[in-house]
């Protein structure tokens, strides 16, 4: 099968080509195992974090991509769960150990044997991948392969990360940074809050047009005051500019949920600009999202279907990865990328 591969951890901005288009043999479905002909994968800022070395894959080569939509071809021995022909997604969550204490409280994010797909894995940078029963979620038939790809993680993460600013209908909402994940939790917050205000903060004018066109009451630079304080923002952004730029824009008691896997130490040098009584006072405190567990997947899928929610989506073809990864990387970003694959 064809596949993009990567070798070798390296800078983008040193080799603008960091995968390999070639041929890999195809994956067998070990028990309880789906083998997936995959439609089509969304591209993440994770892979740029896993190809520079900040979030490295445990182990190389590997084929990245966990935002994966396919058909199930083939059953392992004792799968039960789904049906050849059945389209199925495959998530940032590979799987779990099931045992541990969160696991069994359903914090399954946090397992300490947490493997994470295109990371720990192979992922959706190919043709065919496999994976256990357990961790594939059924696509509602409201959605394309190309639309459902984006949901699986900026959707999920988004939708984790909207929880757990803990608004309620009539407050504000900010979102720093408006790429894939920030732009569905904006056409999220519409549709179920229809009172709640959203202020977006982003560098691009183009981003900060776009998110007006989707419904922000507000838009401006991150270095920007808003017009009045917020009850909580979400932070999607690699960089901890942001962090300090937006505590100053929530209210006594405001929250700030941090969207992101890894941040970069470019910029680390920022913080020494956190000065306590202007940023962190008055109960003012600082949650990070960690992972994405089964739940938030299904939960987030059932109510994308419902609205229905669509991602505003740029497509490439597989081999044309490179390309995207390298357009993320200089935030040429309108809504999200996805590579298509088997359509």
């Amino acid at each position: 099968m064809k596949a993009m591969i990567l070798k070798n951890l390296c800078s983008l901005a040193e080799n603008p080509t960091p995968l390999d288009f070639t041929d890999v043999p195809e994956p067998v479905p070990a028990e309880k195992e789906l083998l997936i002909k995959v439609e089509t994968c969304g591209v993440c800022h994770t892979e740029l974090d896993e190809i520079e070395g900040r979030t490295p894959p445990s182990e190389l080569p590997m084929i990245l991509g966990h935002q994966v939509v396919g058909i199930v071809v083939e059953l392992g021995s004792g799968s039960d769960e789904f049906v050849v022909g059945d389209r199925v997604g495959v998530a940032w969550i590979f799987s779990a150990c099931g045992n541990c204490h969160f696991c069994r409280s359903g914090l399954e994010n946090l397992c300490p044997e947490f493997k994470a797909t295109g990371r720990d894995v192979n992922g959706g940078y190919a043709e065919y991948m496999t994976v256990s029963q357990d961790f594939a979620h059924p696509i509602p038939a409201v959605f394309t392969a190309w639309q459902a790809a984006p949901l699986l993680c900026a959707g999920a993460i988004g939708y984790r990360s909207l929880q757990l600013t803990g608004l309620i209908d009539g407050q504000k909402l900010g979102l720093t940074g408006f790429g894939a994940s920030a732009h569905l939790v904006l056409k999220m917050v519409k549709q179920r809050y229809p009172n709640l205000d959203v202020f977006v903060f982003a560098r691009s004018p183009k981003e900060q047009e776009f998110a007006i066109e989707l419904g922000a009451v507000w838009s401006g630079d991150t270095m920007d005051i808003t017009p009045s304080h917020l009850d909580a923002i979400i932070d999607t952004t690699p960089v901890w500019k942001t962090v300090v730029e937006a505590l100053k824009n929530l209210l006594p008691g405001g929250r700030l949920v941090i969207n992101a896997i890894r941040k970069e130490d470019y910029d680390k040098d920022y913080l020494l600009n956190l000065d306590y009584p202007t940023h962190l006072w008055l109960e003012k405190e600082i949650k990070s999202v960690a992972n994405v567990c089964r739940r938030d997947v299904r939960e987030f899928l059932n109510l994308a279907a419902e609205i229905p929610l669509t991602p505003e989506v740029q497509e490439f073809a597989l081999d044309e990865a490179n390309t995207a990864l390298v357009e993320l990387k200089q935030r040429k970003i309108h809504g999200a990328k996805v590579l298509r694959i088997g359509y």
